[in-house]
């Protein structure tokens, strides 16, 4: 019997699977640029609940993450039905912070359809300041940045947003 490596291990991380709704869908006949959010937050969601800070944890009152700063690349359009792979790579984090960054594949036809560089800030609920990850936290992070790290850096991270004068 082959063990399956611990999920947060795996790198990239890969969520379920989500599909394009027709609610979803805009006057262009392709997925509202406001759901490609949607769907990106549903796989930080995912990876929020293995890493022991998702939605049980902030309903505890204990703690929770908070988006600071997001950053999407809409590179190729997705539509009604189309099923989508999300893989997210850590890329840092400190004692309260989380940076990491989500590609957006589209299933049957393996296509990169988005990217989401995303920043994220873990919070003490109690207070409404920031506040340190648990010890817990910050161990499995210790192990998911062992694969994760060596990943290649995407070359949309850091992307500055501009219009190049020629």
């Amino acid at each position: 019997m082959k063990l399956q490596p611990k999920p947060l291990i795996q790198a990239p991380l890969i969520s379920p699977a989500q599909f394009v709704i027709e609610d979803w869908i805009d006057y262009n006949g392709h997925l509202n640029m406001a759901f490609y959010n949607v769907i990106f937050d549903r796989a930080v969601d995912h990876f929020y609940d293995l890493l022991g800070v998702g939605s049980i944890y902030a309903r505890s009152g204990a703690g929770s993450c908070f988006t600071l700063e997001v950053h999407v690349h809409y590179l190729n359009e997705v539509s009604l039905n189309d099923e989508l792979e999300l893989h997210l790579q850590l890329l840092d984090y400190d004692k309260k912070r989380l940076h990491f960054f989500q590609q957006m594949f589209h299933k049957t036809q393996g296509y990169l359809a988005a990217t989401s560089e995303q920043l994220a800030l873990h919070v003490d609920m109690t207070t409404r300041r920031s506040g340190e990850f648990p010890q817990h936290v910050l161990d499995s992070l210790d192990q998911m940045s062992a694969t994760h790290l060596k990943l290649d850096i995407p070359p949309q991270v850091g992307h500055q947003i501009g219009i190049k004068k020629t």
